[in-house]
């Protein structure tokens, strides 16, 4: 904001009432396609070929947890994140809601850090 950082990669729903102000340009998303919130603003994937990094959130159970009640609280969530006003709220954020099942959800986790497993082997990250 004082223009003291020339690029920067940030979640969308912090930056879209930034971008909206003006007092930030976005170039581009990180997303496959152009987000609802920012239909002007293209995805990188768009000048890097395959580029995407999406981030999530989801709500999980310890393990042990009773199949009955993880179903539940699926079902809860979902019936949740269909309500209108949480769909319209979440879209004014920037944020795309996507339900699933639990055993879907199970693979998305797996598929992602197996993703960010090779990121990190790639670069030679190291926890401190």
């Amino acid at each position: 904001m004082a223009g003291d950082v020339q690029a920067m990669f940030d979640a969308v729903g912090s930056s879209v009432p930034l971008i909206q102000s003006g007092a930030l340009r976005a170039v581009g998303v990180s997303a496959t396609a152009p987000l609802r919130v920012l239909p002007d603003v293209p995805p990188i994937a768009d000048v890097v070929p395959g580029y995407t990094v999406t981030g999530w959130l989801g709500v999980g159970a310890p393990k042990g947890t009773p199949p009955e009640v993880i179903e539940r609280l699926n079902r809860e969530i979902n019936t949740a994140l269909a309500n209108p006003t949480v769909k319209a709220r979440m879209a004014e954020l920037g944020s795309q809601i996507f339900t699933s099942s639990p055993a879907e959800f199970g693979r998305l986790i797996s598929e992602d850090t197996e993703k960010w497993a090779k990121v990190v082997k790639y670069a030679g990250i190291k926890a401190d």
